[in-house]
């Protein structure tokens, strides 16, 4: 699908600078620039629903972990004490 895409005169002409210092297309360069964006902004999205999702069942349930038995947890990674996940509670 065509788009149009308008830049201030500033923004094209760093475009154009980029795009001939790495010996690409500007148009590939944007279309490169949007992709990254996009997989960005989906990521951030996903995070955020996860995130509240997350909260609601803690909400309902009152389920959870602590700071502290998440830090003991990571510290054994990589130790011969590694120990397993801990256990959510109330």
């Amino acid at each position: 699908m065509p788009l149009s895409v308008k830049l201030d005169p500033d923004a094209e002409a760093r475009l154009k600078a980029l795009a001939e210092s790495r010996h690409l297309n500007p148009d590939v360069m944007l279309q490169d620039a949007i992709v990254e964006y996009l997989d960005r902004e989906e990521a951030r999205l996903a995070f955020r629903t996860e995130a509240l999702a997350s909260l609601s069942a803690f909400r309902e349930d009152g389920l959870h972990v602590t700071l502290e038995e998440t830090e003991a947890w990571l510290d054994s990674w990589g130790t011969d004490a590694e120990t397993p996940p801990p256990v959510c509670h109330k």
